[in-house]
């Protein structure tokens, strides 16, 4: 019952800022960017030597098989699980607010192994508890089940400018110029 409670509360908040039908540009744009840095992060964590074995059960006209190998971080299988879990880290972000120019948008506050314990400044940042991290976390997943091919068509390519594709080109959720570059 807590669950269904709290699943109505998350929808409720979804809904509330799309009163006209609009999805709310801070929250999508950031979800959409997150996806992207996240991935980034964790296709950065494979071993660039480990590679996976690909083809299809096909026969050439020569009669053989096609059989390649790709590297392990960037084959759509890996994409894919990656995929799966990558919302999940969507509680390490929070609304963030900059200081100088009061833009808004969610930003990774939760610092990741090997980055020397650089904390940023949480005086920037409101906390509105797991509501607020259940609606980016909805927005994530939201985005990975929309997108989910063209996400991993991006990754496998390894274009240096996937955040910039994927959310200004592909899905249009940044696009206010004051989204257009933004870094998490």
């Amino acid at each position: 019952m807590a669950r269904w409670i709290s699943f109505v509360l998350v929808l409720m908040a979804v809904m509330s800022r799309t009163v006209d039908g609009k999805r709310d540009e801070v929250l999508y744009c950031s979800a959409c960017n997150a996806i992207a840095d996240e991935l980034k992060y964790s296709i950065s964590q494979i071993d660039p030597k480990k590679t996976i074995h690909v083809g299809g059960f096909r026969l050439n006209p020569d009669g053989s098989l096609t059989n390649k190998k790709v590297p392990l971080a960037r084959s759509e299988t890996h994409l894919s699980e990656l995929l799966d879990g990558v919302c999940n880290s969507m509680n390490d972000y929070a609304l963030y607010e900059d200081p100088a120019t009061k833009q808004q948008s969610y930003r990774r506050f939760a610092p990741r192994s090997g980055d020397g314990g650089n904390f940023p400044d949480f005086n920037n940042f409101k906390f509105s508890g797991p509501e607020g991290s259940n609606t980016l976390k909805f927005a994530c997943e939201t985005i990975v089940e929309e997108l989910e091919d063209d996400i991993i068509a991006l990754f496998t390519q390894g274009d240096e400018h996937v955040a910039q594709k994927l959310c200004s080109e592909v899905s249009d959720h940044c696009k206010s110029s004051m989204f257009q570059h933004t870094d998490l």
